[in-house]
């Protein structure tokens, strides 16, 4: 199990993903954050909250920190990354655009699974990425589609804050993003790392 200090998330990071949605390639990173309660482990239960109607998977790369990292350059970005794993940004789509802004729609509990495994020595350059939902493909894309790359995205986020051991970056998700219902299995594969599982399950 990861135990991160804060998960700082990526918004709008793959260019297809702009391109569906429509909007400008970002100049720079949008981040946000979820705290380290959402994190669950590979198999555990995605709790659909009560107060949210529209539950949704978004799958994504996640970094892993591996020691304290502050300002640190694009260049060296790599001695500062203990490995990748897949995520799954779980969001309350309807709790999103109710307020405006994404704190209470990011961030139930169980909303950050994290998982299966630790890769180290991986090229996240070029890696395919997909999302299944109940064995049925809902996002496929690559990480060559990134607008920003694992390595300018930690040294940006740490000219802004310190990243401590085990902190976690989710990269961003690929167009393609959609509901999630109770019973549901969703799944996130990404080439070289393996699939990450869990089962959405009534509060």
């Amino acid at each position: 199990m990861f135990t991160p200090t804060k998960i700082i998330a990526i918004g709008l990071n793959y260019r297809d993903h702009a391109k569906e949605m429509n909007t400008p390639v970002p100049e720079y990173p949008l981040i946000f954050m979820k705290p380290s309660t959402a994190v669950i482990g590979n198999g555990d239960a995605i709790i659909y909250p009560s107060q949210c109607k529209e539950l949704h998977y978004e799958g994504e790369l996640a970094i892993v920190i591996k020691e304290r990292t502050r300002h640190v350059k694009k260049e060296d970005a790599y001695k500062y990354i203990s490995g990748y794993t897949c995520a799954n940004d779980v969001t309350a789509r309807d709790l999103q655009r109710l307020d405006g802004q994404w704190t209470r729609s990011k961030s139930f509990d169980t909303f950050c699974p994290l998982g299966p495994r630790l890769v180290t020595e991986i090229d996240t350059s070029h890696l395919n990425i997909v999302t299944r939902v109940n064995g049925m493909v809902k996002q496929q894309s690559n990480t060559k589609n990134m607008i920003f790359n694992v390595f300018e995205l930690v040294s940006f986020i740490s000219s802004i804050m310190t990243l401590l051991p085990d902190d976690v970056i989710i990269t961003g998700t690929p167009p393609g993003v959609g509901p999630l219902e109770v019973g549901d299995e969703v799944e996130i594969e990404i080439e070289g790392i393996g699939a990450l599982r869990n089962t959405v399950k009534k509060e």
